[in-house]
């Protein structure tokens, strides 16, 4: 693919969870969790965008609805041309070679009853990729590129630390060739040391396998080291959308300026006000009318435009979007 080609599209993604009543048949039904409601974005190939937001804002059945993993009800996925939601079986099976995903929790990711070298050696079978000696050859090549002895093949899940299972975690990911790799919270479960050996990882893998990455987190600072462009989600919607360098260096929606306030900075001197939002996250079954940041909202001009009108994410400066009636305003 040429570089700088768009490799994923993702076009009004929306992905409702029926309400608890609902899924136990128990009388009346609730309303549906709007996990995802519309959100579109594009990755370029070799790049990584970071998708950004607290628990539960949808940023997870984001990666999965466009690995099929979870069924969207609707929108539109491409994979460098390819429409994803509108294969079949075999298809999607096939397809899944091209795109892997690995998880926040490196010890459940991973069956207990194998080997680190089974566990390697099963995408190769079940993709045909190598058969004999050659996948002995495989495993001990994919140890060695994610920084691992080979003599690892013969351990089980519990005898490997969290970074030593999130690196065999990467190796299976990779074991197909994929082009796109969902990293859903990769570093998260992991100590601050071995969280920057597997970014420095993901970065170098990236750039050695040209791969395109989409990397859902909640830490802004975290995503600040390999992502290249950023989107801002809350409540199954995403409120901003830039480039890394001017989302960090000017945000416009008061929630991206709120997460960028609590980010530590590594400077006694700095003098940076912290803003502390108030309330709750809404619930998703139930989102507030108009801006659904209004209630927490810390924007000084917040007006009843904000609890009754909907603002649009729109183009607010160069390559920059923000879903905010004040977006162009200073906090």
């Amino acid at each position: 693919m040429t570089p700088g080609a768009r490799l994923v599209q993702v076009d009004g993604l929306v992905k409702h969870f029926p309400g608890a009543r609902a899924l136990l048949g128990l009388g009346r039904a609730r309303r549906p969790v709007r996990a995802v409601d519309g959100v579109s974005f594009a990755i370029e190939s070799g790049q990584t965008l970071g998708l950004v937001g607290e628990s539960g804002c949808g940023k997870s059945t984001v990666g999965r609805s466009i690995l099929r993993l979870i069924e969207p009800d609707a929108g539109r996925v491409t994979l460098d041309g390819v429409e994803v939601l509108a294969l079949g079986p075999r298809e999607l099976r096939a397809l899944r070679r091209r795109m892997q995903i690995v998880f926040q929790d490196p010890y459940g990711s991973l069956n207990p009853r194998m080997t680190v070298y089974q566990t390697l050696a099963e995408p190769l079978a079940i993709h045909r990729l190598a058969a004999g000696p050659e996948v002995e050859r495989r495993v001990r090549s994919l140890l060695e590129e994610v920084g691992l002895d080979p003599a690892f093949a013969r351990a089980y899940p519990h005898e490997l630390s969290g970074g030593q299972r999130q690196r065999v975690g990467i190796a299976r990911a990779l074991s197909v060739e994929p082009q796109f790799l969902v990293l859903d919270e990769p570093v998260s479960a992991l100590d601050v040391s071995v969280q920057a050996q597997v970014l420095n990882l993901l970065a170098e893998l990236q750039r050695k396998r040209r791969l395109t990455y989409l990397f859902i987190a909640h830490d802004l600072a975290v995503v600040k080291h390999i992502a290249d462009h950023v989107a801002v989600m809350y409540l199954g919607k995403i409120v901003e959308r830039a480039s890394a360098a001017a989302l960090y260096g000017a945000p416009r929606h008061p929630y991206t300026t709120s997460l960028l306030s609590a980010v530590p900075v590594p400077d006694p001197t700095a003098q940076r006000q912290r803003i502390v939002l108030q309330g709750d996250v809404p619930s998703p079954a139930a989102p507030p009318p108009g801006c659904p940041f209004h209630p927490r909202c810390p924007h000084p001009k917040k007006n009843d435009r904000c609890r009754t009108e909907p603002p649009a994410l729109r183009e607010v400066a160069p390559g920059q979007l923000a879903a905010c009636h004040f977006a162009e305003e200073p906090m």
